[in-house]
């Protein structure tokens, strides 16, 4: 780029942002700003707003989790691209993700959303955010290779006075988000050199951890949805159908649920490792069929309005394998020892020892880790990337938290794998679905 185009360049951000200094008059540098509340959700005239997915106190509540943690942590600001934390704060929803966005929680005031200018107009339809605070970049900056969206984003910041305010302590980024690239950074590196850009760990995602009595309503429904895409799995498998049949058969239940919830997409596609590639997870389907006396292993998850609760189950063809047969009743033995110890106050670690304990006795081992957090989940994962159930993690157990205990057992040229999504109650843990949970003979 010469010299001529890197100021044309310039002139255009700065064409581009014109009135965009909300509550102030347009002034020259010096024009006083004139700070507005937080916005309370419901009170703005937007589709979204007038049809909010939780009541307007919890979406105010997890703000003020939000920036109480940012206090603790000595944040000024946040930078949130993690589409499930932007969908938690604000209840956007939209297949955008795809390009850049991004959410800006100052420690006070209104939440600003970023994003690429078709997309802003369907944050006012499933957002609580005022029109104001939903900014949308020009077109041009979308997959260009020497011009990113940040760069956009970075000086419409300082044009909506938001710079100077959040440069007296560290701004935290969520820097192990999927859709936040090196590019991304670089280019909030550049354009705000006044701030000092910090890992906000997680932060977020981690008061996402306990879900509310509204969240927890949502994940029934789609554990509903989750037991209607299992059962359309096992009546579609037989000898001589093939992989994507079933696979085929699996998403229209997901998708169509059942009387009481519809379902949405999950945020991982249905997993069928088959017969001898059942030695290892996360495949998915080709046109291969089955065939008699072999098993498939499936994992999938019920989706309704981005909650998510995974399950997995493990099915044969005809006559099980005897090595199987032997998992089955090692792997439910497990698990139940698992569940009788999983209540408020126990540590992580002691269910990973649990687990491991019950593997030990029959000389067996699961070198991954037995389960993870779940609850919001947008693609490539529905995992909340937090909680881990493994013997170095002690993060201390809640009433609230939700679970998926993935006992995968990924052997030499078979496997099994049992799941089980799970809530911790006040009194211990239970199960999201009422599935059979052995070894399927079809």
């Amino acid at each position: 780029m010469n010299e001529g185009e890197l100021f044309s360049g310039r002139a255009d951000r700065r064409a581009d942002v014109q009135g965009m200094r909300p509550g102030a008059e347009q002034g020259g540098a010096g024009a006083e700003v004139r700070s507005r509340p937080q916005p309370y959700p419901g009170e703005v005239d937007t589709i979204g707003a007038k049809h909010l997915g939780f009541a307007p106190e919890e979406y105010l509540a997890r703000i003020a989790a939000v920036r109480g943690r940012m206090s603790d942590q000595g944040l000024s600001a946040l930078i949130v691209t993690d589409p499930a934390n932007i969908y938690y704060l604000t209840g956007y929803n939209a297949w955008s993700f795809y390009t850049p966005q991004l959410l800006f929680v100052p420690s006070s005031g209104p939440l600003t959303l970023f994003m690429r200018d078709m997309d802003a107009r369907g944050a006012t339809h499933t957002s609580w955010l005022p029109p104001e605070d939903i900014v949308g970049y020009p077109e041009r900056y979308v997959q260009r290779p020497h011009i990113h969206p940040f760069d956009w984003v970075a000086f419409a910041l300082r044009q909506r006075w938001e710079v100077a305010r959040a440069s007296t302590s560290p701004v935290g980024v969520e820097m192990d988000s999927h859709f936040f690239s090196p590019r991304a950074f670089r280019a909030l590196v550049n354009g705000v050199p006044e701030w000092r850009l910090v890992d906000s760990f997680e932060l977020v995602n981690w008061i996402r951890a306990i879900k509310s009595p509204a969240e927890l309503a949502l994940m029934h429904r789609a554990a509903e949805v989750t037991t209607a895409a299992m059962t359309a799995a096992l009546e579609s498998i037989a000898e001589g159908v093939g992989q994507h049949e079933v696979a085929a058969a699996i998403a229209a239940a997901q998708i169509r649920g059942n009387d009481a919830a519809w379902g949405d997409y999950p945020a991982i596609v249905p997993l069928m490792p088959t017969g001898e590639s059942a030695d290892t997870p996360h495949l998915t389907w080709t046109d291969r069929v089955f065939a008699t006396d072999e098993s498939v292993s499936i994992e999938l998850a019920g989706v309704h309005r981005r909650y998510h609760v995974p399950l997995a189950r493990t099915a044969v063809v005809g006559r099980p394998k005897q090595e199987l047969v032997r998992l089955e009743g090692v792997v439910a033995e497990a698990l139940a020892a698992v569940l009788d110890v999983a209540r408020p106050g126990v540590p992580t670690a002691e269910l990973a020892r649990t687990w491991n304990r019950s593997l030990a006795l029959h000389g067996l081992e699961k070198p991954s880790r037995l389960g993870y957090s779940i609850g919001i989940g947008y693609p490539p994962d529905w995992g909340e990337r937090t909680i881990s159930i493994r013997t170095e993690d002690d993060q201390i157990l809640e009433a609230g938290m939700a679970f998926h205990l993935i006992c995968g057992m990924w052997m030499n040229g078979y496997g099994y794998e049992l799941s089980e999504s799970i809530l911790i109650t006040d009194s211990g843990a239970d199960t999201f679905t009422a599935f059979p949970r052995e070894l399927i003979r079809l």
